[in-house]
């Protein structure tokens, strides 16, 4: 059955431009999830930084983000500010998603538009966040993983949707070079140190990509030699298909559970296949033995690498695409919103069956 356009409202963060002129994930993905809804026929506006590229109508806030303007302080404030540009516009869309680059602070708000509020959290939250966030156990929310749906227990979640990569934009990588890569923040969590590890362990060179910061420049920089560990810097997007085509394997040796891991998908892409400790949303996006492997604990990773390296680059592709293309991600959010704007419609259609707090929103002293 065809689906109607809808009018969609996408808050980004307004840290930096979307898509981000390097790494940012949260950036990429309302990238990514923007150009598919516009491509599809949606009519949908972005608000984010004057410096964005999109074929979305562009609401902009401010001209530049607050990760390049120091004069934008506190970073939370132009969140919120942000956020309130497409408040402030409520009665045009048929759905506000607020891209939640830290908390949600869309979560207050849900009791003050009548249009539906739908929110992503990009991280793992813990339970005395999502104890506070149950206040508002009404407010819709979209999981990125299980995992993360697991941790929002007692929250309204909506719908679980894995992220999804556009294929095209990541080549295919039959012959790798001979290294080992890390890429992502730099941050104990992220295990950079125990990918350093693993390289010792295993006599092989290893790569680093990420954001330089103080954690790298006390713990991980006196590690790097230049020869058999090196440091990369912060790669745009070239780079880092180049680098992650060019691997044997991504080494992801998280130390913390993360809630899902959009460099696996990327690496995955490329035909890379992936070496990771099974934490978090890890058994939900590495399919052990097609894709990559998964390990109890770094010994294990260190012994099983050879496997990983023997994998067959075309079907980790293969898996990848079938799995996290960018059309099923799409197609996921599209029926999550089309849900969302039916279920309002319905409300407004019979208000007796709503409380007196949504009767008002109908009346019209609700947004």
């Amino acid at each position: 059955m065809p689906v109607r356009p809808l009018r969609i409202a996408m808050v980004g963060p307004v840290a930096t431009s979307i898509p981000p002129p390097r790494s940012s994930s949260v950036e990429l993905f309302t990238s990514l999830l923007t150009e598919g809804l516009v491509a599809r026929g949606h009519d949908v506006t972005l608000f984010a930084t004057g410096t964005s590229r999109t074929s979305a109508q562009l609401h902009v806030t401010f001209p530049r983000g607050y990760g390049e303007d120091q004069s934008l302080w506190p970073w939370e404030l132009c969140e919120m500010l942000n956020l309130s540009a497409a408040l402030e516009r409520a009665a045009e869309f048929d759905v506000i998603h607020y891209q939640a680059i830290s908390w949600p602070i869309a979560l207050p708000m849900t009791r003050l538009v009548s249009m539906p509020l739908v929110q992503t959290v990009h991280h793992a939250p813990g339970r005395d966040e999502v104890a506070l966030w149950s206040r508002y156990p009404e407010a819709p929310f979209v999981a990125i993983s299980n995992e993360q749906a697991a941790r929002l227990a007692g929250l309204n979640v909506v719908a679980t949707i894995h992220h999804g990569l556009d294929m095209e934009a990541f080549s295919f990588t039959a012959e790798p070079l001979d290294y080992l890569l890390y890429l992502g923040r730099f941050t104990e969590g992220k295990g950079v140190l125990q990918a350093i590890e693993v390289a010792r362990r295993t006599g092989r060179r290893l790569i680093l990509a990420a954001p330089e910061n103080d954690y790298y420049r006390t713990a991980v920089a006196p590690h790097v030699d230049g020869d058999q560990i090196v440091y990369a810097g912060e790669v745009g997007h070239a780079e880092k298909v180049a680098l992650l085509g060019g691997a044997r394997a991504l080494i992801y040796p998280v130390q913390t559970a993360e809630p899902f891991g959009l460099v696996l998908i990327e690496a995955m892409a490329c035909g890379t296949p992936v070496a990771a400790l099974d934490r978090g949303a890890v058994r939900e996006v590495v399919d052990d033995g097609i894709t990559g492997g998964r390990f109890a604990s770094l010994d294990d990773l260190v012994a099983g690498l050879p496997v990983v390296l023997a994998l067959d680059r075309g079907r980790v592709r293969e898996r990848a695409a079938a799995r996290f293309g960018l059309a099923r991600m799409i197609d996921a959010y599209v029926d999550v919103y089309s849900r969302l704007a039916d279920g309002r419609r319905e409300r407004e259609c019979h208000p007796e069956s709503d409380g007196p707090l949504a009767r008002a929103f109908i009346s019209g002293t609700g947004l």
